[in-house]
């Protein structure tokens, strides 16, 4: 299982993210880290999801641009 410290290495985005980038999100609670997902965008000071444009209701603590395959 990956330490929360190498997984936050991987979601290396600075500060936050224009509003029209599409990107992906690491998100911690009690139970620890974890990726959404659906692909998330940074709208007035808040997370949302890229397609349906809902609040995420989680806590974000890293974010990256979308990796390809």
């Amino acid at each position: 299982m990956a330490t929360r410290e190498r997984r936050l290495a991987e979601f290396d985005g600075r500060g936050d993210p224009e509003p029209h980038l599409t990107v992906q999100v690491l998100c911690e609670d009690h139970s620890g880290t974890y990726q959404l997902p659906f692909a998330c965008r940074f709208v007035e000071g808040e997370w949302r999801n890229a397609e349906t444009g809902s609040m995420v209701e989680a806590r974000v603590v890293g974010w990256r641009l979308p990796r390809t395959v």
